[in-house]
């Protein structure tokens, strides 16, 4: 009986999501991310926030992510 190592956990977030965090952290190296709604705050230099924001537009997307945690 031969199974996977780790093949009964299942994916926390979708292919779709890393792609939109991956182009997000893009933006942040360029400067061209910023924060706020519309992207009309501040540049982005933290990369946390990078993060936050391309988990942020990967659920407006559709990916699969899982919802934020409330406070």
């Amino acid at each position: 009986m031969a199974t996977k190592k780790g093949s009964s956990r299942r994916r926390r977030y979708g292919k779709g999501a890393s792609k939109t965090v991956k182009s997000a952290m893009r933006r942040r190296k360029r400067g061209t991310l910023r924060s706020g709604k519309g992207g009309k705050g501040g540049k982005v230099k933290s990369r946390k926030q990078a993060i936050a924001i391309g988990l942020s537009e990967a659920r407006k997307k559709g990916a699969k992510v899982p919802p934020k945690k409330s406070s």
